[in-house]
C-alpha cells in the first residue's frame, strides 16, 4: 500500500486516527497548561520540566508489570477507559488549591495508567492495516501527532494569554471524554490477540524475551536514548522562552510532520534502514546552536530542523517490527513506547537539573551533546554487529521463540 486513497479506504483507519488526534490534542493543551502553572507557582525549570514530562518515567514501572495487557485485554476497552481515567485525572489537577505535590502525585499515576496504552495502539494498528500498509499508515500516525501538537500547543499559547491554566486544564479533561466516544462508537470489539490473563509474570516473561536479542537490544536503544536525551531539551522550553513556549514546541511539530512525512511516503523502502543513524544526528546537532543563546524566531528554525529527526522512530520501528512475531507486535510496541517515555522522563529530569544548577541554554546544548554521542555509538556498534552475522545465516536476526500463553 503505497497511497493515502488505498490507506484512508481501510474500515476503521479514519476513526482510529480521530480518537487518537482528540486525545493528543488533551494531552498537548493540558500538558503546556499544567507546566505553566507549575513554573507560574513555583518558578522552577526542574518542576517545570518534570510536570510535562515526569509522568513518563511512572510507565517504566507500569512497562515493568502490566505491557502484558498490550496483548492479552480487549483493544476498544482499554484505550476508552484509559481516555476517562484521564479525563477524571485531569479534571482533579484543575481544582483550586492543589498543593504542588498533589499535581505531581496525579500526573505520576496517570502515567503508569498509560503504560499499555501505546502498545495497545501499535498492536490495534498493526490489525487494522494490512502488512504493506503499516509504515504508511505509522507515519501517517506520527504526522497526525506532529499536527496536533502544531495545533495544540499553538492554541494552547493563545488560550493561555487569554483564561487561566486550570481553565485549560478543563477543556483537555472534556477532550479526553470526546475521545472515549469516539473510541467506543468509531471502533470495532475485537477479542484480545494473545491468549491468558495479563499478569506481571506473563510481562516480565515476554519482556525478557524480546530484550533477549542483541540486535533487537540495539533497537530499542536507538528508538529511546538519543529521542529522550533530546526531549528533556524540549522540556525547558518554558523556562528558555516563556512567553514562546508555544511557539517552539509547535514549530517542534511542524519538523516531525515534515520528517514523518518524506520517510513514511517519499523514501523507498530500500533506502530506508540506511537513515537511522543521519536521523537520529540530524535530531540533535540543531540543539548544539542553543550554546549562543538564540532569540525565538532562530529558536524555532533550529527547533523545526531538528525535530525532523524525530523520523528515526519509523525507521527503527519498521525494524523492530521485523524482528518480531505478529502476537507480540503489541507487547513489543508497548516496551518501546514505554521506553521511550521513560527516557523521555528521565531526560526531563536531568535537562531540568542542568538547567537549574546552569541555566536552560546550557542544558539543552549538553543534553544535545549526549544524544549525538550516544548515536555515533550505537551506530558503531550495530555495524559491529553486522560484520559479526554469518553471511550465511538462515535465520532471521533477532528470531525469538514463542512464550508461553498461559501463566
Amino acid at each position: 500500500m503505497r497511497s493515502y486513497r488505498g490507506l484512508f479506504r481501510t474500515p476503521e483507519f479514519t476513526p482510529f486516527l480521530l480518537s487518537f488526534a482528540v486525545f493528543a490534542a488533551a494531552q498537548t493543551i493540558g500538558g503546556l497548561a499544567l507546566g505553566t502553572l507549575v513554573f507560574r507557582a513555583t518558578g522552577s525549570p526542574f518542576l517545570s520540566a518534570v510536570s510535562m514530562f515526569g509522568p513518563q518515567l511512572a510507565q517504566l514501572l507500569g512497562g515493568a508489570f502490566l505491557l502484558s495487557g498490550a496483548d492479552r485485554l480487549p483493544p476498544r476497552a482499554v484505550l476508552s477507559g484509559l481516555a476517562l481515567a484521564f479525563a477524571a485525572g485531569t479534571a482533579v489537577l484543575a481544582l483550586p488549591g492543589l498543593p504542588v505535590w498533589a499535581l505531581f502525585a496525579v500526573v505520576l499515576l496517570q502515567g503508569l495508567v498509560a503504560s499499555p496504552a501505546g502498545g495497545v495502539r501499535g498492536g490495534l494498528l498493526n490489525e487494522i492495516l494490512s502488512k504493506d500498509g503499516y509504515v504508511l499508515g505509522r507515519s501517517v500516525f506520527n504526522m497526525l501527532w506532529g499536527l496536533v501538537q502544531m495545533a495544540g500547543f499553538a492554541t494552547g499559547g493563545a488560550l493561555l494569554a487569554l483564561l487561566s491554566p486550570r481553565t485549560c486544564l478543563l477543556l483537555a479533561a472534556a477532550l479526553y471524554v470526546l475521545s472515549a466516544l469516539v473510541t467506543r462508537l468509531g471502533l470495532t470489539a475485537r477479542p484480545p490477540r494473545s491468549p491468558g490473563r495479563p499478569s506481571v509474570s506473563a510481562t516480565w516473561r515476554t519482556n525478557a524475551v524480546l530484550w533477549s536479542s542483541r540486535p533487537r537490544r540495539l533497537t530499542y536503544l536507538g528508538l529511546w536514548v538519543p529521542n529522550g536525551l533530546i526531549v528533556g531539551s524540549d522540556s525547558l522550553y518554558v523556562s528558555y522562552a516563556p512567553e514562546a513556549a508555544g511557539l517552539l514546541y509547535a514549530f517542534g511539530a511542524l519538523g516531525m510532520f515534515v520528517g514523518d512525512m518524506a520517510v513514511g511516503r517519499l523514501v523507498p523502502a530500500a533506502v530506508r534502514p540506511r537513515l537511522a543513524t543521519p536521523l537520529r544526528l540530524l535530531l540533535a546537532v540543531p540543539y548544539l546552536f542553543f550554546v549562543l543563546r538564540p532569540g525565538a524566531a532562530l529558536s524555532a528554525v533550529a527547533v523545526t530542523v531538528a525535530s525532523v529527526g524525530f523520523a528515526a522512530s519509523l525507521v527503527l520501528s519498521e525494524r523492530l517490527m521485523s524482528l518480531t512475531p505478529d502476537d507480540l507486535a503489541g507487547q513489543a510496541l508497548g516496551l518501546h513506547v514505554t521506553g521511550m517515555a521513560a527516557l523521555q522522563g528521565l531526560g526531563a529530569v536531568l535537562a531540568g537539573t542542568l538547567a537549574q544548577l546552569t541555566s536552560p541554554a546550557a542544558a539543552m546544548t549538553l543534553m544535545a551533546t549526549g544524544s549525538v554521542t550516544v548515536s555515533l555509538t550505537l551506530a558503531a556498534l550495530g555495524r559491529h554487529e553486522e560484520a559479526r552475522r554469518p553471511a550465511d545465516s538462515g535465520t532471521r536476526p533477532g528470531a525469538l521463540p514463542k512464550p508461553a500463553a498461559t501463566d
